[in-house]
C-alpha cells in the first residue's frame, strides 16, 4: 500500500467526533436489532425536524467531487471543483449544499489507495458531522467487479457478474458480496451500486451486457438475491439496478433514450424476477433505468420520471419501502425531455428518494427549492424521502460507526485469504467453449504467442490482457511472446501479427466485442491460416466466437479482462484446473441470430 495514514489524522476534527457521539448515543449499534422501530423512527423524525428546507434539499442528492482529499485536493482537482460544483473541496460542497451523499470514482481521483480512500472518507464525515444538524455521509459507488469497477488493487477484484452467472454458484456470489463488502466498509464506502439485475437477452446491448449475471431469469434473480445477502451482511447497502430492467436495450441510456417494447406480461417473466428477489432478500436501495418502458407507461417518460412504474409498479405492486435512487442525471437518456431544474422535481414526484450526481447541482438544488417554494412539492414530500435515507444510513451503522481506521484497513482489505477466494471463484468461471482439435489443455513448455486485444484493466490498476496471460503462462511454465494488437488492428498490425506465430507451437488471441467481419476477426482469420494451432479468448462478452472463421483449435470465454479472470483462464489453458463455467447467455449464430450457436448451459469439460 503506497501510504499509511494514522488513526488521529484519519479522525479530523475533535468537534465532528463530538457531534456524532452525541448522535450515536441516540441510537443502539444496530437499530434492527431491536425490536423498537418505532423509536427509530420517533429519534429519526426529530432529527428532520430540526432541518431547514435547504437542508433538506441538500439530503436528497449524491454528488460527484474530485480530489484524494476532503480539504486539501490536487490544485488541479480543486480547479475542477470550482468550474462544476463552485466549490474548491468536499468540505465546502457539504457545507453549502449540505448533500447526503458522495459517489466516489476514479477519473474524480477519489481512490487511489485504500488509506487515501479511507482518510477521504473520515474528511467527508468530519465535514457531514460539523454541519448546523450534524449528519453523517452515505458514501457510495459503483464496485460491480468485472467490467465496472472503481476500486482496484491491492483490494480484492473479483469476476463480474457474466462471469459468477457462468459458475452459477449462489455461495459464491455471497461470499463475493461479503468480502468485498467488508472491504468497501473499512474504507468508509457504504453503499454499493450493486448487483446489476438486469437479464441481458439482448446480444447487442451495449451498456449492460457482461454486467448482467445472464439470460435465464431465475438464475439472474437466484444470484441478484445472493449479492444482495453478502453485501449487506457486511452492513454496506446493496443497490439493484436498473429497474424496471435494462437488459434488452440496444441504445445506450448514456447517450440516448433506450425503449424497452416487452409486453406488461413480457415484463413479469423477464425484467421483473431480479427485482422481486432483491427485494425479497431485504435489499436497501433500487435504481431506476433511464428508458421508455411504453407497456408500463405510455407517456414515454423515462422510468426515472415515471409515477406508473416507480410508485405503481415498485413501491405498491412489489411493496418497495427502500430507497429509490436515480442512475446518474448527467446521463442524455433523463435529459432529452426535460431540463435539468425539472429532472429532480419529476424524479421526486415520481418516488425517488436519492438524486444522483446532477450535471449541475446549482441548478437541480435550485429547481427543488423553487417547487417547494410554489407549492409543487410540498415539504412532506422531502421528509418522506429523508426518512427513508436516515433510515438506511442507521441500518448501516453509519450514526453510530461513522469513521474507519487504519488498523481496519490493514486487517481487511486486500487480505490473502479474500484474493485466495477470488481465485478460486474464478476458477469456476471459465468456460470451454469449444476445443474441436483437442489441444488443450496444453503442454507445458511449449512456445505461444500471446495477441489481440487488449484494453486497460476495469479498475486501472492492473495489466492488460496480453501482459497478464504472457506473465501467468510464463509462471505455470510456458515460453511466450505477447503481442498486443489493440481492437482495431490495421492490416500491417494484422500481417506483423502473422508472422509472430512462426514457430510457435500455439497462438492465444484475445478478442474484445469483435462484431462481424471487423478487423478482429480478419486477425484471428489471418493467424488461423498461418497453420499454428490457434486458441481463442473472447475477453468480455461471449458472443465475439460466432464472428471468427472457422479452423480454431480451441476457443473459451473469460466474461472479463481482470487479472483474477485472466489468471484463471491460464490455469485452465494449461490444465492446472478444468474449465467448470456453463454460459449463462445463448450465443446466436451470426447467420441467423433466431437460432443458437451455444445455448444457455453449454460449457466443456476436460
Amino acid at each position: 500500500m503506497q501510504h499509511r495514514t494514522s488513526r488521529r489524522s484519519l479522525l479530523t476534527t475533535s468537534a465532528a467526533v463530538a457531534a456524532i457521539t452525541a448522535l450515536g448515543s441516540q441510537f443502539p449499534a444496530h437499530a434492527s436489532d431491536t425490536a423498537d422501530f418505532e423509536d427509530t423512527d420517533r429519534r429519526l423524525r426529530a432529527i428532520i425536524a430540526r432541518m431547514s428546507v435547504e437542508e433538506k434539499i441538500g439530503q436528497l442528492f449524491v454528488t460527484r467531487v474530485y480530489g484524494h482529499s476532503a480539504t486539501a485536493p490536487d490544485q488541479a482537482d480543486i480547479d475542477a471543483n470550482l468550474r462544476e460544483l463552485g466549490v474548491r473541496d468536499a468540505a465546502e460542497l457539504i457545507a453549502k449544499y449540505h448533500v447526503g451523499g458522495i459517489i466516489y470514482f476514479t477519473w474524480a481521483h477519489n481512490t487511489r489507495d485504500p488509506h487515501q480512500i479511507a482518510g477521504l472518507s473520515n474528511g467527508i464525515q468530519a465535514a457531514g458531522l460539523a454541519q448546523r444538524v450534524p449528519l453523517p455521509l452515505l458514501i457510495a459507488t459503483d464496485q460491480e467487479h468485472g467490467a465496472v469497477c472503481r476500486v482496484g488493487k491491492p483490494a480484492t477484484l473479483f469476476p463480474g457478474a457474466m462471469a459468477m452467472g457462468a459458475g452459477g454458484s449462489t455461495g459464491d456470489a455471497r461470499t463475493l458480496g461479503r468480502i468485498s463488502g467488508a472491504e468497501l466498509a473499512a474504507i468508509g464506502i457504504r453503499q454499493d451500486y450493486s448487483p446489476d439485475a438486469d437479464v441481458n437477452i439482448n446480444p447487442a446491448n451495449p451498456v449492460i451486457g457482461v454486467r448482467s449475471f445472464g439470460a435465464d431469469p431465475p438464475a439472474v434473480a437466484r444470484m441478484v438475491a445472493a449479492e444482495v445477502r453478502g453485501y449487506q451482511d457486511s452492513s454496506v447497502a446493496a443497490t439493484a439496478k436498473h429497474f424496471p430492467g435494462h437488459g434488452d436495450t440496444s441504445v445506450d441510456s448514456h447517450t440516448g433514450i433506450p425503449v424497452i417494447t416487452h409486453t406488461r406480461e413480457q415484463w413479469e417473466q423477464l425484467d421483473a424476477p431480479p427485482f422481486r428477489a432483491a427485494i425479497d432478500a431485504g435489499i436497501d436501495a433500487i435504481m431506476t433505468a433511464h428508458i421508455q418502458f411504453p407497456a408500463l407507461d405510455p407517456s414515454n417518460d423515462p422510468a426515472t420520471l415515471s409515477r406508473p412504474i416507480l410508485t405503481g409498479i415498485l413501491r405498491e405492486q412489489l411493496g418497495f419501502d427502500g430507497v429509490v435512487i436515480t442512475d446518474s442525471l448527467g446521463m442524455q437518456g433523463v435529459r432529452d425531455k426535460y431540463g435539468d431544474d425539472r429532472v429532480p422535481v419529476l424524479a421526486l414526484k415520481a418516488g425517488v428518494d436519492q438524486l444522483l450526481d446532477p450535471p449541475k447541482l446549482d441548478v437541480a438544488f435550485n429547481g427543488l427549492l423553487a417547487a417547494v417554494a410554489s407549492g409543487e412539492l410540498p415539504e412532506s414530500r422531502l421528509d418522506e424521502s429523508i426518512l427513508r435515507i436516515l433510515r438506511l444510513k442507521d441500518r448501516r451503522r453509519l450514526f453510530a460507526r461513522p469513521y474507519v481506521t487504519a488498523r481496519g484497513v490493514d486487517r481487511t482489505v486486500g487480505t490473502r485469504a479474500h484474493l485466495a477466494a477470488a481465485a478460486s471463484m474464478a476458477e469456476r468461471t471459465t468456460t470451454l467453449l469449444a476445443n474441436p482439435q483437442g489441444v488443450l489443455p496444453l503442454a507445458r513448455g511449449r512456445h505461444l504467442l500471446i495477441t489481440g486485444a487488449d484494453p486497460d484493466s476495469p479498475s486501472g490498476t492492473t495489466d492488460p490482457p496480453t501482459t497478464v496471460l504472457a506473465g501467468a503462462l510464463s509462471e505455470l511454465g510456458f515460453r511466450t511472446t505477447k503481442f498486443p494488437t489493440g481492437t482495431l488492428p490495421s492490416q500491417a498490425q494484422i500481417e506483423a501479427a502473422a508472422r509472430a506465430a512462426a514457430g510457435q507451437d500455439a497462438v492465444i488471441v484475445g478478442t474484445y466485442d469483435a462484431g462481424a467481419g471487423g478487423a478482429q476477426s480478419r486477425l484471428v482469420a489471418a493467424l488461423i491460416a498461418t497453420g499454428v494451432p490457434v486458441i481463442h479468448l473472447a475477453l468480455r462478452n461471449p458472443y465475439d466466437i460466432a464472428y471468427l472463421a472457422t479452423g480454431y483449435a480451441a476457443s473459451l470465454a473469460t466474461y472479463c479482462w481482470t487479472d483474477v479472470e485472466l489468471r484463471a483462464a491460464a490455469r485452465v489453458l494449461a490444465g492446472r484446473v478444468g474449465p467448470r463455467g456453463r454460459l449463462p447467455v445463448a450465443v446466436p449464430r451470426a447467420d441467423d441470430p433466431t437460432q443458437d450457436l451455444y445455448p444457455i448451459g453449454h460449457g466443456l469439460s476436460y
